[in-house]
């Protein structure tokens, strides 16, 4: 990846700033399975109080939060409501039935965020020959939906239909903060709705892993049991919890520039002949875009924009994705249209 000046591919290839790894470099640490690693202890700390929850954990990645909540909540043969585009679905391979002995139940939305009267079309009838419907999970903001926005209506929507089915309610916030910053709704009126939920450090916010899952005591008592069995429990983890100390404090508001240059990259390559723009709205920091028209495929244009440093990832054989983050400024997304633009004339 030397070649590359200017990264578009994922906000999820954040480099940690000079200062976090700073941070990093001087945490307080001790065995985070013991409770004794006081930056791992804080950095739960301020994520529970964040999401308005009584405890959180902290864990290597996005993905096991997702998979350690589905074993916490489900029991083998239940099933799992979420949308059709969501990450366990597509990214997770194949983790629900094989870790939680769960299967998931699709619903069908264009950008990933389904109505109340979707949910009430999946549950199960609960008859002996079916699945119990269990979970209903929530991806806020929606990664394939272009990174599209929840509203608290439409959670408190689905998520009412979901507890009168006796439910669980998940969260998956790899990308929450994106949503809280656009959105203006807190992190806590919208985990208010859930029994449990996550949010990413390793994307928008820079670190170099990580997540945190926050629920009631009980919930992360249990997660503490899966994440023992998964392999999850860490030693000295302080040193790279302090970089989720240091975004959370510094890195959270700025998020609204990576927005604000996701809508100025999408303006400009919706001016490209053969470009088209795959949503008509960039609500955060995914812009989605098809290159059908240009006659070239997405992969060719995607080396030839890595011949000019430039790294944006092809989702199929003509859509592509860019994703602002921190490390991409405004000159940088710019550049990047106008590489697009050349490597498409």
């Amino acid at each position: 990846m030397s070649d590359v000046r200017i990264d578009l591919y994922s906000d999820t290839h954040t480099q940690p700033s000079p200062a976090m790894r700073e941070a990093m470099a001087h945490a307080e640490v001790g065995d985070e399975q013991q409770f004794a690693d006081p930056t791992v202890n804080r950095l739960c700390d301020m994520a529970a109080e964040l999401l308005g929850k009584e405890a959180a954990v902290f864990l290597p990645s996005g993905t096991m939060c997702n998979q350690i909540a589905f074993r916490v909540h489900c029991r083998p043969g239940d099933e799992i409501i979420l949308d059709y585009t969501a990450h366990p679905i597509n990214s997770e391979a194949g983790g629900p039935p094989a870790l939680a002995m769960a299967q998931t139940r699709a619903i069908h939305t264009e950008r990933g965020i389904f109505t109340a009267d979707q949910v009430r079309g999946a549950l199960r009838s609960g008859t002996r020959h079916q699945p119990i419907s269990r979970v209903l999970s929530v991806e806020n903001t929606t990664n394939f939906g272009g990174g599209d926005v929840w509203s608290l209506e439409q959670i408190a929507n689905v998520c009412g239909v979901a507890r009168d089915a006796g439910m669980a309610t998940h969260m998956d916030g790899a990308r929450l903060l994106n949503a809280v910053v656009e959105s203006g709704t807190s992190a806590r009126e919208y985990a208010s709705h859930f029994d449990s939920v996550w949010t990413d450090l390793s994307k928008g916010l820079g670190c170099p892993i990580g997540g945190i899952l926050a629920g009631d005591r009980a919930f992360i008592d249990r997660a503490w049991v899966f994440k023992q069995q998964m392999g999850g429990a860490m030693r000295q983890a302080g040193i790279v919890a302090a970089a989720g100390v240091y975004a959370l404090e510094h890195n959270v508001d700025r998020l609204k520039d990576d927005h604000e240059n996701a809508r100025v990259f999408a303006r400009a390559i919706a001016q490209i002949p053969g470009i088209r723009l795959v949503y008509d709205t960039c609500p955060t920091n995914i812009v989605f875009f098809d290159v059908d028209e240009t006659g070239m495929t997405a992969a060719a244009i995607g080396e030839t924009l890595r011949a000019r440093g430039v790294h944006i990832g092809a989702m199929g054989e003509h859509r592509m994705r860019a994703v602002t983050h921190l490390d991409v400024d405004r000159a940088g997304v710019e550049e990047a249209a106008d590489a697009l633009r050349q490597a498409v004339a």
